[in-house]
């Protein structure tokens, strides 16, 4: 089975893209909602978590305050880190196991969509890697709007994520996001076409 990677920096429109694969009828899976299932109250990643950015990221019932993990963690490089090295094995673990269960279901292809896919434990899985990749102006509107932050907050986010350089020398497939929605759509066909034909 193939199992793809798709990935970009934030708010490139890569869940534009795997939204459209999905309706092709391909098995995804978004990287982030496993991220979130792994923060649920209770969690050993949780834990560790709070023990490295300060207790109050945790609110009253034990929930996670993602906003101000995140302005914890994105402030520096060492803590974007170890926000990586806290969570990113349980994260794989958990698509690994989704990817499994697809492959013995009959599936000969999977997508993965994930922000944080080139350098870290999930890359060598991902074969092949499609990178999005838009105008930084046009990713810190749709961060801002998606997650209700400022814009100085939006690039500071974009800052502590890999260049579009380190990305591109990864990827095998690059979708443009620079254009109309339709532009972008058409790329994503082929790349799909691409895809079922390995």
């Amino acid at each position: 089975m193939t199992l793809a990677g798709i990935t970009g920096r934030s708010g490139c429109g890569k869940s534009t893209v795997t939204a459209g694969v999905r309706q092709q009828g391909i098995p995804t899976l978004d990287a982030d909602r496993v991220a979130r299932e792994v923060l649920l109250p209770g969690s050993a990643c949780l834990a560790a978590l709070a023990a490295r950015f300060g207790g109050d990221i945790l609110r009253p019932d034990g929930s996670l305050d993602r906003h101000l993990l995140a302005d914890r963690a994105f402030a520096t490089p060492e803590g974007t880190q170890a926000l990586t090295r806290i969570t990113h094995p349980e994260i794989v673990r958990r698509i690994l196991a989704w990817a499994e269960e697809r492959r013995a279901a009959g599936e000969s292809l999977c997508l993965v969509d994930g922000a944080v896919i080139v350098g870290g434990l999930l890359q060598p899985h991902c074969k092949p890697l499609v990178v999005v990749t838009a105008p930084r102006q046009a990713s810190i509107a749709r961060i801002c709007a998606r997650d209700g932050i400022t814009p100085e907050q939006a690039a500071r986010r974009l800052d502590a994520q890999l260049p579009e350089e380190t990305l591109l020398a990864a990827a095998d497939y690059h979708l443009r996001n620079d254009g109309s929605p339709a532009d972008l759509y058409a790329q994503a066909a082929r790349v799909l076409d691409a895809l079922r034909a390995i």
